[in-house]
């Protein structure tokens, strides 16, 4: 582990990406099998490989308390040095008395990574990180708190660690990244790479991908000239989720590919009989059903037309995100809930099915497939002839049998348009509009799926005041009916590899989630100033803002006008949280810039 910590040490030094790669590689090849596949994973910020479901829920808070003890130090004296440090992990490097006899081996810190996340209840926890710590060297510590917070902070992102696996032990980067990919292990890849069996590499079930994401358009001729066939579809307020399905297991994960499955009971059942093994794209909404829904829909090459617009609306219509976020974070879901706050899965894309990865056909072909797919489930009674779906321009009309029940009604294939025109767009935007939805999705027919990429394949076209995804940094307690909650939230977003804070905001939440926020940032503070509280960047929050402007009261250099919070976004990581680049383009649009 002192290896290892060194190394990082290294990698921080510099901020040229080559030398990064150099380093990490030269370290990898250094050690044993064993010990460089434990370490990739450390290097990619987390405990654990990323399919496992393994977490050590241990909080700020706990670790904290740990440091503090075995520092012997006060509490001014820590608050002292996170001010110095502005990071746990090196306010234990800084506070921690060196003695002799420490030092770990880095499969002994993995072993006790899963000691503690076996561990039942917050004493045992504390007990094995206290004696982790307690023989760890100070620099050793200071790694192991920032792999146990999920925060290394050394700009070393996952790409860099499957660069430097291809350059340690041969294969190709797009080899490497493929197979961790697939496999959701950056170790295991690393140990294919050693045997150079690397397109061995199968996908794994119940290890969610990243979503592909879509690049902000506002004209709607810009949606139109990018590529030379568009699919349209509504854009959704509601959780982007993924679909696993296997003979008998289904499982649902959010874009930050934390399992969802726990907050809607009635969605597994729906896919549960899908003939194939499949990974489904779509977004989970609180739904209204038509009384009329006897028909899904399905894309075809055919223009826009009124008649796909009705044939839409028969499905029936999202409802407000407000009313999904009472679902959110259940794990047991009341009958009275699932009645009066009913959901449906909008399925747009297919990734995988019957064994075949499907990202590298075109999305016309992935259409098609996930067609099938839905058809073949629901035992079609029949199809739509071709005059059929001509005349209703955009959509294709599958009947099925038992449409009466809950299940058929929670899996709904998204409508797909055709627009040809400028004037097309717009007529489906304010459709979609008036549906009760954000706005449009344009998709290059043509497209590969690009998982956790955003480019100009995908567009999202909206129409609204600029909003900004933030990450909460520090909280202080409120006033009046609020004063003993924790209601004024700091906020930053990306600068670099720091977060450089914006602004504050109050309003927005409602006391519910203030007081679910207030516990949350109880357990997960990293310093307590007494009123304020420095808290761990986690929680990102979308803002609303009349206008921003040139500050030097932030970090940022920016300050936004009458912040305030327009939800909670439990479906983003902090990572994907907004750039300092993005407040540059907003604010350079808003004072007649490019």
């Amino acid at each position: 582990m002192r290896k290892l910590a060194a190394t990082c040490e290294e990698i921080a030094s510099t901020t040229k990406k080559l030398q990064k790669t150099a380093i990490l590689a030269g370290y990898l090849k250094s050690r044993s099998v064993d010990e460089a596949a434990v370490s990739t994973v450390f290097l990619s910020g987390r405990p654990f490989p990323a399919w496992e479901e393994t977490t050590m829920q241990v909080g700020g808070s706990l670790l904290w308390r740990v440091v503090a003890g075995l520092s012997g130090k006060d509490e001014h004296a820590l608050a002292s040095a996170y001010r110095r440090h502005g990071d746990l992990g090196a306010v234990a490097a800084d506070v921690l008395p060196e003695k002799s006899g420490q030092g770990l081996r880095i499969l002994e810190v993995a072993d006790a990574f899963a000691q503690i996340a076996t561990a039942r209840g917050p004493a045992a926890k504390t007990a094995i990180v206290r004696d982790l710590l307690s023989r760890a060297t100070p620099l050793e510590a200071k790694y192991i708190v920032k792999v146990m917070t999920g925060d290394l902070r050394i700009g070393l992102k996952e790409s860099l660690v499957e660069d430097a696996i291809a350059k340690a032990y041969g294969g190709t980067l797009a080899e490497v990244q493929r197979a961790d990919m697939l496999l959701g292990d950056i170790g295991e890849t690393l140990r294919l790479a050693v045997e150079g069996k690397l397109a061995t590499a199968k996908m794994r079930l119940f290890h969610p991908l990243g979503c592909m994401l879509a690049s902000p358009i506002e004209p709607a001729e810009e949606g139109l000239s990018y590529f030379a066939e568009a699919a349209v579809e509504d854009k959704y307020d509601g959780i982007r989720a993924q679909a696993h399905v296997s003979p008998g297991e289904v499982k649902f994960f959010s874009r930050t590919r934390d399992e969802i499955t726990e907050s809607f009971p009635e969605l597994p059942n729906a896919l549960v009989g899908l003939p194939r093994d499949a990974i489904l794209d779509g977004e989970i909404v609180a739904w209204e059903h038509s009384q009329n829904l006897v028909q899904m829909q399905a894309v075809v090459d055919e223009s826009f037309s009124e008649a796909g617009e009705a044939r839409a609306a028969e499905l029936g219509r999202a409802r407000p995100f407000s009313v999904l976020q009472q679902r959110l974070g259940r794990k047991k879901v009341s009958e009275k809930m699932l009645q009066e706050i009913p959901v449906a899965y909008l399925v747009f894309d297919v990734l995988y099915a019957g064994g075949e990865l499907l990202i590298d056909r075109p999305l016309k072909d992935r259409a098609r497939i996930l067609d099938e797919l839905l058809a073949a489930e629901r035992k079609v009674i029949s199809y739509g002839d071709v005059e059929a779906r001509k005349n209703m321009g955009t959509q294709g009309e599958f009947k099925f049998g038992n449409v009466e029940e809950t299940s058929t009604h929670s899996i709904i294939r998204a409508p797909v348009f055709r627009a040809a025109s400028q004037d097309e767009l717009e007529e489906l935007f304010t459709a979609a509009q008036a549906r009760g939805n954000e706005g449009l999705m344009i998709k290059d027919l043509a497209s590969t799926y690009t998982p956790g990429k955003r480019g100009k394949s995908w567009l999202k076209m909206k129409r609204e005041l600029a909003t900004l995804d933030v990450v909460v940094t520090a909280v202080e307690y409120g006033h009046g009916k609020r004063v003993g909650v924790l209601s004024d939230y700091t906020f930053a977003v990306w600068d670099g590899d720091r977060l450089a804070n914006m602004g504050k905001a109050y309003s927005g939440l409602t006391d519910a989630e203030i007081a679910e926020m207030t516990h949350w940032f109880l357990e997960h503070t990293i310093e307590n100033e007494g009123f304020r509280r420095t808290v761990e960047p986690k929680i990102v929050l979308e803002v609303a803002f009349d206008n921003m402007m040139q500050s030097d009261r932030h970090d940022s250099g920016y300050a936004l006008r009458f912040p305030r919070i327009v939800r909670l976004r439990p479906d983003k990581s902090a990572h994907e949280a907004d750039t300092i680049e993005r407040v540059r383009e907003i604010f350079e649009k808003q004072n007649g810039g490019a």
